[in-house]
């Protein structure tokens, strides 16, 4: 390095070592800000100071001098990109004569890219393609390579892939983790399964969806001499092909999760790995990390064992075939299952009683046609196939965890990823209390204990009743929402003092994280990662980066569907209720649209009620409230915007009442709406 070089490198590290973390939102106007964690106020950047930086980067940012005086805001320099939320971009190719451009589809501001003729990869002139960023010099525009060139008329498929790369997540997998993927044996040698305890020869099955191509748990059962049950939740052990600092990990840590949308999956790790070398598919020998339990037939756990192991499964369940083998006590392994059911529901029962809050939401899914078209909407329910299997990886990520949490190293706590969650918000739950009185629901909010034994009462209380729905959304949204962190604070949702995620490493990086610590600890070496907790927010930043793209890729299939019915009558439940109008969840379909206020002032002026979750007519008293159940039509189903447009329908025989101010009727004598049983 040359003397130059070298001094501007000393004096790039001493800017960023002055220089606030933070994520780059870039407004439609071109202009950024850069919030930072425990900073009141953003701090302002200028597109000529975004230095290579794009929407939703993770940056460096140096505050200017005498910046903020006038506005109050200060002002920044971005002066490094410490990680892009964004490598890939869908949008349209320009070939000219002597040089290609790609231009983004996106609403955020952002430089055209300059594609070599070497990188068109068979791209013509005004093609739809998704292109990579190669490359990228300050001072210069981008460099890119076409990956894909999209279908023409395959609209459905071109957003989901947006949806996708606009939340971080890459559509392909570099060569170099595809390569280092193959090169893995397929066979597993005598010398490794020397070093684990060889189950194979116990009952082992697993249970999950009819359309899943990777199984990551499965369960064994067998009768011990000393009248227990011995009950094995065997995990696939990813952690022995995923090494850590590959090319294959550093993938997997940057993806952290997989993504499911409604048509396809984006999966965190290559399918050599997760649907072939460590898919738990029957009649295969499969390597697999282990909490194997003594268990009596009061479901009472008398002792654990956890380490590595080798399976042989015996079946692949459904889910719905071991709901109809519980449901009718009949069919292959019935004393297995059924055995295996009585003891989840007593798991099930003592959480519910020790303090775990049984929320329980409506999951829906579309039945797509062969071009991932949306044909039909199908409401999953949690039966109790579903629950036998959450209450045995609940037990197994929890004796993890809190056998871990015993562990000392130097008398100090060993550095963990825990799954916590916290207790509810206080300005979140008391207008919550105040709402769920107004039913007759009281809540005991002097300590946490007391709030979650309301919380079920209520929830048992409701059952059936109208206002069920809007209680229990309403009721999830007051909790915090559950992250990962090396400081454990335990599980209140769950009523647990230590959790972990140990059960899904196929599809969650925490879990490979929990295998590798688990394992040291078990040798007896252990080294405490210093890193851990910046990995644990980066986890718990990517799950919600995945949820944002889950929820946005069903509400494109609701806006796919419902166009199909624009003009359309439907009853609905009104599910969210903003000064701007109220959102109505269809009942037959489960689809959400916005009834705007702006398409209510022919009836009459509505307010917004905070405390009560309603909008109230100034003039006629008629209200709308959170839960009520309303006719909406269908009158409009914008793709692009992936929002649905919905009015609501007067009842028959009511009027507005702008009509009922001219006749000539006293206010006395006015009759408001709600009280003519026009509640709907």
């Amino acid at each position: 390095m040359s003397r130059k070089q070298a001094k501007k490198k000393k004096k790039k590290d001493a800017s960023s070592q002055h220089a606030l973390k933070g994520v780059l939102d870039i407004t439609r106007s071109g202009i950024g800000y850069v919030i930072v964690d425990n900073l009141p106020n953003d701090i302002l950047v200028r597109p000529a100071d975004f230095n290579t930086a794009l929407h939703g980067d993770t940056v460096r940012v140096r505050i200017l001098g005498g910046s903020g005086k006038k506005s109050g805001r200060q002002q920044g320099q971005i002066v490094d990109v410490l990680q892009r939320k964004q490598m890939e971009f869908l949008g349209k190719i320009e070939i000219g004569k002597s040089a290609a451009f790609f231009t983004a589809d996106t609403e955020k501001p952002m430089p055209d890219f300059f594609i070599p003729e070497t990188a068109l990869n068979g791209a013509k002139d005004g093609d739809r393609v998704i292109v990579r960023i190669t490359e990228w010099e300050k001072q210069k525009k981008p460099v890119g390579a076409v990956i894909q060139i999209m279908e023409a008329g395959n609209e459905g498929d071109m957003a989901m892939k947006e949806i996708l790369m606009e939340n971080g997540f890459p559509l392909f997998f570099p060569e170099g983790v595809l390569e280092e993927a193959e090169r893995i044996p397929d066979t597993i040698s005598p010398d490794e399964i020397k070093i684990r305890k060889d189950v194979r020869d116990v009952l082992t099955f697993t249970i999950d969806p009819v359309d899943a191509r990777d199984f990551d748990d499965a369960l064994s059962i067998r009768l011990l001499k000393n009248g227990m049950y011995e009950i094995g939740v065997h995990i696939a052990d990813v952690s022995h092909f995923v090494e850590p600092d590959t090319a294959l990990d550093k993938e997997a840590y940057d993806r952290a999760t997989s993504v499911y949308l409604p048509d396809r999956v984006a999966p965190m790790l290559p399918e050599r790995i997760s649907n072939e070398l460590c898919s738990l598919r029957p009649h295969e020998d499969k390597l697999t990390f282990s909490a194997i339990f003594q268990i009596t037939d009061a479901g009472e756990v008398n002792q654990y064992w956890l380490g590595k192991t080798v399976i042989h499964s015996n079946h692949r369940f459904t889910y719905e075939e071991v709901q109809e083998i519980i449901e009718k006590g009949e069919g292959l392994y019935q004393g297995e299952i059924l055995l295996l059911n009585k003891l989840a529901q007593q798991f099930r029962a003592k959480r519910f009683s020790k303090g775990a809050i049984n929320f329980s939401s409506q999951e829906v899914r579309f039945k797509l046609d062969e071009t991932g078209k949306p044909i039909g909407i199908i409401v999953k329910e949690s039966k109790e196939a579903h629950q036998l299997i959450e209450e045995f990886m609940l037990l197994a990520n929890r004796v993890v965890a809190e056998n871990i949490g015993r562990v000392k190293v130097n008398k100090k706590d060993l550095p963990f990823p825990y799954r916590v969650h916290d207790t509810p918000d206080e300005m979140k739950l008391m207008p919550f209390v105040e709402f769920a009185k107004k039913y007759g629901h009281t809540f005991d909010t002097k300590t946490p204990e007391g709030i979650a034994a309301s919380f079920n009462q209520m929830l048992q209380d409701v059952q059936g009743k109208p206002e069920q729905h809007v209680l229990e959304q309403l009721g999830i949204r007051t909790m915090a929402k559950a992250i990962y962190t090396t400081e454990n604070i335990g599980h209140y949702g769950l009523g647990f003092k230590h959790y972990c995620h140990f059960t899904s490493p196929i599809r969650r990086y925490p879990d490979v994280l929990v295998h590798r610590i688990l394992h040291d600890v078990l040798k007896g070496d252990v080294e405490p990662e210093k890193k851990l907790e910046a990995k644990c927010r980066h986890c718990s930043e990517k799950e919600r980066s995945a949820m944002e793209a889950e929820r946005a890729s069903n509400k494109y299939k609701q806006v796919e569907y419902m166009k199909e019915f624009l003009g359309e009558e439907f009853e609905g439940v009104i599910s969210g209720v903003a000064s701007f109008g109220f959102w109505v969840e269809t009942i037959e379909h489960k689809c959400e649209g916005l009834v705007s206020i702006n398409s209510l002032l022919e009836y009459d002026d509505f307010r917004h009620v905070e405390s009560d979750y309603s909008l109230v007519g100034l003039r006629s008293g008629r209200k709308f409230a959170m839960g009520d159940k309303v006719r909406i039509k269908v009158v409009a189903a914008n793709l692009s915007k992936r929002q649905l447009d919905y009015e609501w329908v007067i009842a028959s025989g009511l009027k507005s009442s702008r009509e009922e101010e001219k006749k000539p009727v006293s206010k006395s004598k006015y009759i408001p709406a709600k009280k003519k049983g026009s509640r709907k």
